[in-house]
């Protein structure tokens, strides 16, 4: 039949299998495998370490750094003086700004230059005239001078002349009074020879005074031969006061009319925000200056108050670089190189493009700028070398403070002892 009981039974049935008791594990195994198993996460919390880490943001700096020049006022570029990526010395000219005023009577500063020219121009000419008649004025009283010196030596030689003379008749006139007392000259001729004598004395006289005067007359021209220097020199000297303070304002006014912007460093230029003709304000970016050579690569990382005590120079840390993902290319090594011991100021903070920021913008306050050495020459990924250039973001882990496992394990229980603890009082 069809519905047999038989049948209904097998329906119901052959479907399950045939039960099977195998015997369990011994005790001892079990035991041993969990004291194995405790012993070993118990060596674990013990022996094992682990290392805080922290993560902040970096950025790729050069030393020397990379100059950036700004408009110091506004103006028009009238003249690029350089191109992209020429190499520059420090002083040389790369815009020529046009900062003049122009009324309806033309440039003013143009105008003013061409007046203070005239000037400048008027003033060499009287300083040449100046100097051209003193060199006159003091040659001839130097040939004045001269030729009295010259008279002065004639004078003297006769002056030396008449008085050999005047002691020859003297002598003479001497000898005629003797002559006269023993009888042998007559009295006119004694009278003669004292006439003679004395005729020869005021030869004397006359040669010496004037000698005296031609010796005044010498002092007299070289005091005046000084004096006349000194006053062309001193009219020379005010016309080159008036010359030097026209320059002074002509300096000026081509500063006002129109300003060289020069490289403050030496580099190459990286970049040129601006062209010829256009408009500029103060403030605005005109260039980028790399270094040419000798540039060393750093990282600068900004780092919270509470990690500054644990990181010393010589650390190691991780960079990861956002121009070279760690999924591919990996980690790079580096080294602190420089940990200050005061926070950053704010003017610091903006002037870093990856200086953290506050909800508002605002550099946030309390963060320490720490320098790393990286090492450009590892960066060598399947034969090839990974460039790195001033600017480039990076992620960097920090390998702070290294504790055993038990000791973290147990940090919330400190802070919740701490939460409940009272005031703290020292004193004994």
């Amino acid at each position: 039949m069809l519905f047999r009981r038989e049948v209904s039974e097998y329906q119901q049935s052959h479907r399950a299998g045939q039960v099977l008791l195998l015997p369990g594990w011994p005790l001892w195994v079990t035991l041993c495998a969990t004291l194995s198993v405790l012993s070993a996460l118990a060596l674990f919390l013990v022996y094992g370490t682990y290392t805080r880490r922290v993560t902040v943001t970096g950025e790729v700096t050069t030393w020397p750094h990379t100059v950036n020049l700004f408009a110091p006022e506004q103006g028009v570029v009238s003249r690029l003086l350089v191109t992209t990526g020429q190499v520059v010395k420090v002083g040389t000219p790369l815009y020529r700004l046009d900062t003049s005023r122009v009324s309806p009577e033309g440039n003013l500063s143009a105008t003013t230059l061409s007046l203070l020219e005239k000037q400048r121009r008027q003033a060499d000419e009287v300083i040449a005239l100046l100097e051209k008649n003193r060199r006159a004025t003091l040659e001839g009283l130097q040939q004045q001078l001269t030729q009295t010196l010259e008279a002065r030596g004639t004078s003297e030689h006769m002056v030396r002349s008449a008085s050999e003379g005047m002691g020859i008749m003297r002598r003479s006139m001497e000898n005629y009074d003797i002559y006269r007392r023993r009888g042998l000259v007559t009295t006119d001729q004694q009278n003669n020879q004292r006439y003679l004598y004395y005729q020869q004395q005021s030869v004397w006289h006359s040669l010496n005074s004037q000698r005296l005067q031609q010796e005044q007359q010498i002092l007299s021209l070289r005091s005046e031969l000084l004096t006349r220097a000194a006053d062309f020199d001193s009219q020379i000297a005010q016309y080159h006061i008036r010359r030097d303070d026209t320059l002074r304002q002509m300096a000026e006014t081509s500063a006002e009319g129109s300003r060289l912007i020069t490289a403050p460093a030496a580099g190459r230029v990286s970049s040129l925000s601006v062209t010829e003709g256009q408009m500029v304000s103060a403030g605005d970016s005109l260039a980028q200056l790399v270094p040419a050579e000798g540039a060393r690569l750093s990282l600068v990382l900004w780092l919270p108050g509470d990690t500054i005590p644990r990181v010393h120079p010589g650390d190691a840390v991780n960079v990861r670089y956002d121009a070279w993902p760690s999924a591919r290319y990996g980690q790079f090594p580096g080294t602190i190189a420089l940990v200050p011991s005061a926070p950053a100021s704010p003017a610091e903070l903006n002037a870093w493009a990856s200086a953290p920021r506050g909800q508002n913008g605002q550099p946030a306050g309390g963060w320490f700028r720490v320098t790393a050495d990286i090492y450009p020459e590892r960066m060598v990924r399947q034969g090839n070398r990974l460039p790195l250039t001033a600017g480039m973001r990076a992620e960097v882990t920090l390998f702070l403070d290294k504790r055993p496992l038990w000791q973290w394990m147990f940090a919330p229980y400190h802070t919740l002892k701490d939460s409940i603890t009272g005031p703290v009082n020292d004193k004994k």
